[in-house]
């Protein structure tokens, strides 16, 4: 079992950034590959990002490429998500995401998911 806990959420302005942590519970957080999705209201949830288990290898979405930067620290059992230049629809809760058999991108592959924090980027 793996618990995964999202902070960093917040408000901020147009333009701006955050940073997401998510820190995972257990020993084997290496053994699986993660992700970033998130869910605006009255929308599906959607992939953001997800980065490898030796955290070599990462994918974005379309919509946040060359503007948020996933990576990990598997010492510290922690990801993260760097967002800057945010804009007001990338207003969401952010949920982090651990797949131990695929590559993180896939939503109906996740093992484990966070609860999720809430980002409200103001215009």
């Amino acid at each position: 079992q793996v618990q995964l806990v999202e902070s960093g959420g917040g408000l901020v302005q147009a333009g701006g950034s955050l940073r997401l942590s998510c820190a995972a519970s257990g020993r084997s957080f290496s053994r699986y590959a993660m992700g970033w999705y998130r869910q605006a209201p009255g929308k599906e949830r959607e992939f953001v990002a997800a980065i490898s288990r030796s955290g070599r290898n990462t994918n974005y979405a379309d919509s946040v490429k060359g503007r948020f930067t996933i990576s990990r620290d598997n010492g510290r059992n922690t990801m993260y998500l760097q967002m800057n230049s945010l804009k007001p629809e990338d207003t969401a809760v952010y949920s982090c995401a651990a797949d131990l058999t695929g590559d993180g991108t896939v939503v109906n592959g996740i093992t484990y998911w966070g609860k999720g924090t809430l980002v409200t980027v103001s215009s």
